[in-house]
């Protein structure tokens, strides 16, 4: 069974006056990682101008429902419940749910190489533009003979996964969207969702799942 553990925000509570929590309303580098992703709670609560948080808002809820990334049906937005993200996960062999869906919101100002050390890897380039800290943490607790992370969304997005044998990155493996698959050691993995473009934000879905498709792709591990 997997083992969801949302992030639990930053002890300090920085001013809502300050010019750092301005800047992380308008992208995901608070320090808390931001652990919902409503851009309703931001409009409501943000200092910075109504404008651009209300085109920010739009923007990022209309695709994530063109994409099917948020799944709440269609009721008062006002009282539906936000979608956790920035989860990290601990799974066994056989787990359930599978698919097992994480969220996130790509992207930051470090170019992936930095990160991963290379710029090519068995399973593909890295590239994009990616944070310092990692969105997820997938702890393994056994050899998968396969597993696959797939990442959803409706902008071009990047993925690296770093772990036990090194760091692995993949790009357009499904259209504009990335995914790594294959044979998993047991371990502690950073699992980065990064934007092709530098300082773009978007919302994304993984689907972790052990089922193996008949024609998986060029992202094998």
């Amino acid at each position: 069974m997997p083992i969801v553990q949302p992030r639990a925000k930053a002890k300090n509570t920085i001013p809502r006056n300050s010019q750092r929590w301005n800047r992380s309303v308008m992208n995901k580098r608070h320090p808390s990682r931001l652990t919902t992703m409503s851009p309703l709670s931001l409009l409501s609560d943000s200092p910075v101008s109504v404008l651009r948080l209300w085109r920010w808002g739009t923007a990022l809820t209309t695709a994530a429902f063109a994409s099917g990334l948020l799944m709440t049906p269609a009721v008062d937005a006002q009282s539906a419940a936000p979608q956790p993200i920035f989860e990290n996960v601990k799974l066994g062999r056989r787990f359930s749910p599978d698919p097992l869906i994480i969220r996130g919101i790509s992207g930051g100002s470090v170019s992936t190489p930095d990160v991963s050390g290379r710029r090519e890897t068995p399973t593909g380039s890295c590239i994009g533009f990616i944070d310092e800290q990692p969105d997820h943490i997938l702890e393994l607790t056994s050899f998968f003979n396969y597993l696959s992370l797939q990442v959803e969304s409706p902008e071009d997005t990047t993925l690296l996964v770093r772990g036990p044998g090194g760091s692995w990155c993949n790009d357009d493996a499904d259209g504009k969207n990335p995914g790594i698959s294959g044979q998993w050691l047991a371990g502690e993995y950073k699992v980065w969702v990064g934007s092709f473009q530098e300082d773009k934000y978007h919302p994304y879905v993984i689907r972790i799942s052990e089922v193996q498709l008949l024609n998986p792709g060029p992202s094998r591990r």
